[in-house]
């Protein structure tokens, strides 16, 4: 029996792919450390509850399983450890083909601290000798609002780089092309990013534009950025991932503009006024 494996079946990307899949008539069985919450009205979903750190549990859930959706663990410091072990058991499941949700512009020097964790996910995949295709995202469309505090200031260090912010609903229809037919795609990295990249200013006038709320951008130095986040109390990892997001926009790490959303879903992806017009 075939089906495929959604992970993160209760985040806003997974659960938005598990739903579709589950329109589609597929057959799948969802993975996520809340496994009560994964399944409730999806046709042919089952759910198993496992951590990516978790072996057994892995074990567990990957048995089968012939094509796997591989949502990245949630911001971690032993993010790329809790990976390999998640690789490893799909290794030993004799998985057929593993998505992997990476980050645009994965690299082991990308400016984005978290995207070389992406990095070496990515490379472990392929020591492995899995069959793969790594969708490599840019920023979230839908989490740019949140970037504006209490006051509707956007703080960061980013100059005046460009972000190519693509929407969650593109990635997950990306997505569902490739696990509907991963053959076509084997091997294969796709950028998934928006139709356009904007600056914050650009950023900021948009949401001006779309809520009424008076936003606009205040570009940091890295010392004010550092001394802007230190009352949150993370940890540095953490505030080094914060600040690092804002200088890869501003070296022009995420400013590139691909055509892959189209080639996969066949319509142009959702550009920033849109997404915010949709949404509200």
């Amino acid at each position: 029996m075939s089906f495929v494996v959604t992970t993160g079946a209760t985040g806003r990307l997974g659960g938005r792919i598990a739903a579709l899949l589950a329109a589609r008539g597929v057959e799948q069985r969802l993975v996520s450390r809340r496994a009560g919450r994964a399944a409730s009205g999806l046709q042919g979903a089952s759910a198993v509850e496992a951590d990516y750190g978790d072996r057994a549990a892995l074990d567990r859930a990957l048995e089968g399983a012939s094509t796997v959706l591989f949502v990245s663990a949630s911001e971690s410091a032993d993010r790329v450890d809790r990976h390999r072990t998640f690789v490893a058991a799909a290794q030993a499941a004799g998985v057929r083909h593993l998505v992997y949700v990476s980050f645009y512009g994965a690299a082991p020097d990308a400016t984005f601290t978290l995207a070389r964790d992406h990095w070496a996910t990515e490379q472990h995949i392929r020591a492995a000798g899995l069959p793969f295709t790594f969708l490599r995202d840019n920023l979230y469309a839908d989490f740019l609002p949140g970037l504006a505090g209490a006051d509707g200031v956007i703080r960061g260090p980013a100059g005046q780089g460009r972000v190519a912010a693509v929407a969650q609903d593109d990635i997950a229809e990306s997505a569902v092309a490739v696990l509907l037919d991963p053959g076509a795609h084997a091997g294969r990295t796709y950028d998934l990013t928006g139709p356009e990249a904007l600056t914050l200013d650009e950023v900021a006038a948009t949401l001006t534009a779309a809520t009424g709320r008076a936003i606009s951008y205040h570009p940091e130095t890295v010392e004010e950025a550092y001394g802007s986040r230190r009352s949150y109390g993370a940890p540095g990892w953490e505030v080094d991932a914060w600040v690092s997001t804002y200088l890869a926009i501003a070296a022009g790490e995420l400013e590139g503009v691909s055509d892959d959303v189209r080639r996969l879903t066949g319509r142009v992806p959702t550009g920033l006024a849109d997404l915010l017009a949709r949404s509200g």
